[in-house]
């Protein structure tokens, strides 16, 4: 990954990876190993509709799946918020289709997209969702280390750590950056709070 802004403060002070030494540095790491399929500049944008024609992701729209049944439309929402998208099981190809809600932004299904990838990428057991017809209510045998692996991944490799502290400490707004890299302003504030980058400046 050899682009850079152009600062001297990104190219003189910048590591990669931040200095923590937890979960968040392994979750850099793998994300940087996902950009690698594309050989980016920290700076670069990611295209995860490219990535996941790579990794043999189908990807669909909700608004163009045809003849859903009246439990899968409850089961999925109706609202922007209600359900952000999903995956199949392998098929007998060996692809999977992901399913992206429409109504939500462009920024938002690039995060739900690169979830999805890295699921794929990282070999997580594909979970389930079923819906109790009796109440209504949806249910899903989550694993919620999994999911924050899989997100946690997703955003590192959409928003990476060096190119963030080097934009935040050149003064750029969080909606510029958000811009940039084709993100919500949610993540990257996530991105901001997980990485201890509240108040980063040289």
């Amino acid at each position: 990954m050899a682009s850079f802004c152009g600062s001297n403060e990104c190219v003189d002070h910048l590591s990669f990876l931040p200095a923590d030494s937890g979960k968040f540095r392994r979750y850099e790491q793998l994300g940087l190993r996902v950009r690698s399929f594309f050989n980016l500049g920290i700076h670069d944008k990611l295209d995860p509709l490219k990535l996941a024609r790579r990794v043999r992701l189908i990807v669909i729209s909700l608004k163009d799946v045809a003849g859903l049944s009246d439990d899968v439309k409850r089961l999925l929402g109706s609202s922007s918020q209600a359900w952000s998208g999903g995956a199949t099981p392998e098929l007998p190809d060996g692809s999977r289709i992901v399913i992206l809600n429409p109504m939500q932004s462009q920024g938002r299904q690039a995060a739900t997209l690169m979830e999805e990838v890295c699921h794929s990428i990282l070999g997580h057991k594909h979970s389930h969702i079923t819906l109790d017809r009796d109440s209504g209510e949806n249910h899903r045998d989550y694993n919620g280390s999994v999911e924050e692996e899989a997100y946690a991944v997703g955003a590192a490799a959409l928003v990476p750590y060096r190119a963030l502290a080097c934009d935040l400490s050149r003064g750029q707004a969080i909606e510029s950056i958000a811009n940039h890299f084709g993100v919500t302003r949610s993540l990257i504030k996530y991105r901001i709070r997980v990485l201890n980058l509240t108040g980063y400046y040289f």
